[in-house]
């Protein structure tokens, strides 16, 4: 699946909200896989234009600035990684426990297709400075993330469903870093297992 599939009409508050031209997308596909592959800091528009194919005016017509640019790519992301969770998820018809388990699997077939680097929202925040607007998108994502698991501790009517969504975040992130580091093995498995033993005690039988 290719990030002009889903995320065709992505604009950052900016520019926008109008459908990006071809151009456009291959800019976006190839700023997207060298900023994940490389680093944002690393990548500069060159580079970036050079793998589309497009001269940088182009690349500047499309998206306005590097910084612009940065945040599309991280909006494209979310979006992807918004819509592998919630495929993953919604694809178990069992009792809430039992979604909030295939967080994991999605989690693990994320990190074999598209997040061997670890997460990109973590690794953005490190290299961004405090004020650039990158920066809120990784924070939106986070804080859309822990709500997506509160409303399904809800749904399963779990006792403090805040505390079990907090939970099972910091399982996913220390899954997600220890898994691109290879410093623990099967580490999103181990995460899950964790995460069983928190949702049985947490939620009713």
């Amino acid at each position: 699946m290719s990030i002009s599939s889903e995320t065709t009409g992505r604009r950052t508050k900016r520019r926008g909200t109008q459908h990006l031209t071809p151009a456009g997308v291959k800019i976006l596909e190839a700023a997207s896989r060298l900023f994940y592959e490389q680093g944002i800091r690393a990548i500069g528009v060159e580079a970036i234009a050079e793998q589309a194919g497009v001269t940088k005016k182009t690349l500047y017509d499309c998206f306005g600035s590097k910084e612009d640019l940065i945040v599309a790519y991280l909006r494209a992301r979310d979006g992807l990684w918004r819509a592998t969770l919630v495929r993953h998820v919604n694809g178990h018809k069992g009792p809430a426990g039992q979604k909030i388990l295939a967080t994991f699997g999605a989690l693990r077939d994320w990190m074999h297709e598209r997040n061997r680097r670890g997460c990109a929202f973590i690794n953005a925040s490190v290299e961004l400075p405090d004020d650039h607007p990158g920066r809120e998108v990784a924070r939106d994502q986070k804080t859309w993330f822990l709500a997506y698991l509160e409303d399904l501790a809800r749904e399963g009517n779990a006792e403090a469903p805040a505390a079990l969504a907090a939970q099972v975040l910091i399982l996913h992130e220390g899954a997600c870093v220890a898994g691109s580091m290879g410093s623990v093995d099967q580490a999103v498995l181990r995460a899950e297992q964790v995460a069983a033993i928190l949702i049985e005690r947490s939620l009713p039988e």
